[in-house]
């Protein structure tokens, strides 16, 4: 028998349709359906690992994947193959075979999601998708004021959804910058690991800035508070994507 192999995939999709990665009873999942398109290949079931539990209409443009075989297909033979028979809004970029024991969570060194707002009277059906349509203008500086404020290492327990399993909200946020191109604002942020609609509630309690019903001070107010209710709405899931997942084996 040939020894095991770890695969690596780098994966984009439009989370629309899906109830997120994570496989879910009678609902479409990436992982289930990715899962379900490599035991054609392999024919063989096998279990993919992914390098974050996206959420319901989430999208992708580096989410990490990885599983271990004892095929003798390639790295380009899953690239092709797995795009050959895959549905049109989930694709794989990149397939490489990896080390023994690389894990595409648990070698996971950060993650970098990107947050889109469409912020203009007028809506666009284009960005529809990708976007979070707020129509009146945003204080962008206001908003910058207020992220400086989230970088470093915090207790984020006031941005985690209430249903947030993990026992431990400290996390530490390297990046969290505003930008825009025309109507378009941009909320990048990059950190080592992240809680359940954590980037959500913080580009909600942002734009709570940009709108001017809060200072920009409040940001820092609501982490100490250490208290949900002290930190804005969650931003829908339909702005937010996950650009880059941040390995030491892929620098």
């Amino acid at each position: 028998m040939a020894p095991e192999r770890v695969i690596y995939l780098r994966l984009a999709y439009d989370g629309t349709r899906y109830a997120g990665w994570q496989i879910q009873p009678e609902e479409p999942t990436v992982q289930g359906v990715l899962m379900e398109t490599l035991a054609v290949l392999e024919k063989a079931p096998v279990k993919v690992v992914g390098a974050s539990r996206t959420d319901a209409g989430v999208h992708a443009r580096g989410q990490g994947a990885s599983f271990c075989t004892s095929s003798s297909i390639p790295p380009r033979g899953y690239l092709r193959g797995l795009n050959s028979l895959l549905p049109e809004d989930l694709a794989v970029r990149e397939a490489r075979e990896m080390p023994q024991g690389f894990h595409a969570r648990f070698s996971a060194r950060g993650k970098h999601y990107r947050y889109r707002i469409w912020n203009e009277e007028r809506r666009d059906p284009l960005e529809c998708r990708t976007a979070w349509h707020r129509l009146r203008a945003l204080d962008l500086e206001a908003m910058a004021r207020g992220a400086e404020h989230l970088v470093g290492r915090h207790d984020f327990e006031s941005f985690r959804a209430a249903s947030c399993d993990r026992e431990n909200a400290v996390r530490e946020l390297t990046r969290v910058e505003i930008s825009a191109d025309g109507p378009l604002v941009a909320v990048d942020v990059e950190g080592t690991a992240f809680l359940k609609h954590m980037v959500r509630i913080l580009v909600g309690s942002l734009v709570e800035v940009g709108r001017g019903r809060r200072p920009p001070g409040w940001i820092a107010q609501a982490l100490e508070q250490r208290n949900r209710a002290s930190a804005g709405p969650t931003a829908p899931a339909c702005g937010l994507c996950l650009e880059r997942v941040f390995y030491d084996e892929l620098a």
